[in-house]
């Protein structure tokens, strides 16, 4: 019987390909979330820092001209944090919008090897039913052979 071939290979190899890419850039992209949150979580240290040295400040005695460059200082490092929040919601929904296409293409690749195991079931039981057929009539071949020479 002849060698097993799955009509669909190139396709699933096709599928294959695009699901690794896929999740290749999924993985860039988490990584700039990770990286965005990381830097948010700096931005916001170095604002808890400024706000306490600000307040330790303020209770010392300190000049108008350095207060007014302290909550200039302090009101920079808000928009900064604002601005760093947005960036990771839009990373977010990036991240997510390419979850979904990792997702669908995993089904794709899925259902195809799917399709491909069934198939590959159904030629087994082809062939096993093959040698079967083949063993039954070496069986009865041989008896035969054996009641003509008895």
């Amino acid at each position: 019987m002849k060698k097993f071939r799955f009509s669909l290979e190139t396709v699933m190899e096709y599928k294959q390909q695009v699901l690794d890419s896929l999740q290749t850039e999924h993985g860039a992209i988490l990584a700039k979330v990770r990286r965005q949150e990381a830097l948010i979580e700096e931005l916001e240290a170095a604002y808890r820092h400024l706000a306490q040295e600000f307040n330790r400040r303020k209770l010392e005695g300190i000049s108008i001209l350095d207060a007014m460059k302290y909550e200039q200082y302090l009101r920079s490092s808000e928009r900064q944090l604002e601005e760093a929040y947005q960036h990771l919601a839009e990373l977010q929904k990036q991240e997510e919008a390419k979850r979904d296409e990792v997702v669908e293409a995993k089904k794709e690749t899925s259902s195809i090897e799917k399709l491909r195991e069934k198939k590959l079931e159904g030629y087994n039981k082809a062939v096993q039913k093959s040698e079967e057929a083949m063993i039954d009539e070496f069986v009865m071949t041989r008896r035969a052979m054996e009641a003509q020479s008895a």
